[in-house]
């Protein structure tokens, strides 16, 4: 009831209702409650005892801090800066504006308005978070794709032999035929008589031809995934370079680079690159089992 009362001193209109229907009740309280009264101050929730001494009518008098020096508090974290009386200001991170003052009357759509500010400051956030996560994934993409495409080249050198004729063994065979006819000539027997060697009847084998076949096609996929993700590097340095402009003209510009990007399927194209990588290395590994069951 105190309360009451002291909310309503600065009303002369109703102060005088309220002490007439209060008054039974301020009777019968105890002598050290009329001595005394809480009163709520300005600061929010906070209740300050005033000793207001000994009377037959209680007063009530409110009492006030001095808003007008600065005032300083932390709530749930965040200090509150220097402010006006009757303002609480605080800083908020999250406040937007703070971190982006409003436009003036009639700016709110100009060249360096604040929907262009935010929204510039926002997407280089979220550009920069992205583009990062795939620059990192095509790093490790590209390493792992130079090292696999040496490794598979040196098994391709060594295999490849075996799909052309051995020019050494004919070399050796048309050189025993001379010998033969030679022979044949000295002892007065017709060159005829001699067997030809046979030179065109060279098949592959077929698992010769399965098993370079494999590899040529893992090597073809992960060269094709170096190159992409060489592109793809290009394409995210492309997205994130800087633009000079107004606000308006850099929001529009990263807006058309954004929608490139979708278009083009550029985030789905860089997700397939370890994909391609993976099936390279299994078909690699399944020739490298035909490799080794014909030895």
């Amino acid at each position: 009831m105190p309360r009451i009362l002291a909310h309503f001193y600065n009303s002369p209109s109703t102060s005088f209702a309220i002490l007439i229907m209060v008054a039974p009740t301020i009777a019968v309280l105890p002598p050290e409650v009329l001595h005394r009264t809480e009163v709520e101050t300005a600061e929010a929730g906070s209740l300050q005892e005033v000793d207001v001494g000994d009377a037959s009518v209680p007063k009530f008098v409110p009492v006030y801090i001095d808003r007008s020096k600065p005032q300083f508090r932390r709530i749930f974290g965040f200090k509150k800066v220097r402010n006006q009386p009757g303002q609480d200001v605080f800083e908020d991170p999250l406040d937007e504006t703070t971190r982006y003052p409003l436009d003036k009357i009639g700016e709110e759509l100009g060249p360096n308005a604040r929907f262009y500010r935010a929204y510039n400051s926002e997407a280089l956030a979220s550009d920069v978070k992205s583009v990062e996560e795939y620059r990192d994934a095509i790093d490790v993409l590209l390493v792992f794709a130079g090292l696999f495409s040496a490794v598979v080249t040196t098994f391709v050198v060594q295999t490849s032999e075996n799909l052309q004729p051995d020019y050494t063994q004919l070399t050796t065979t048309l050189l025993a035929e001379l010998i033969a006819v030679q022979r044949a000539s000295a002892n007065g027997s017709s060159p005829d008589s001699v067997p030809s060697s046979v030179t065109n009847t060279f098949v592959p084998d077929n698992l010769d031809v399965w098993i370079n076949t494999l590899w040529y096609i893992s090597l073809l996929l992960s060269l094709t995934t170096a190159l992409i993700a060489v592109l793809a590097k290009q394409w995210l340095h492309h997205y994130t370079s800087v633009t000079s402009g107004t606000a308006k003209e850099r929001a529009r510009v990263r807006q058309f680079r954004y929608i490139g990007l979708q278009q083009w399927q550029v985030p789905t194209i860089i997700g397939l690159l370890p994909v391609m990588l993976h099936l390279s290395l299994a078909i690699f590994v399944v020739g490298i089992i035909l490799f080794l069951h014909s030895l």
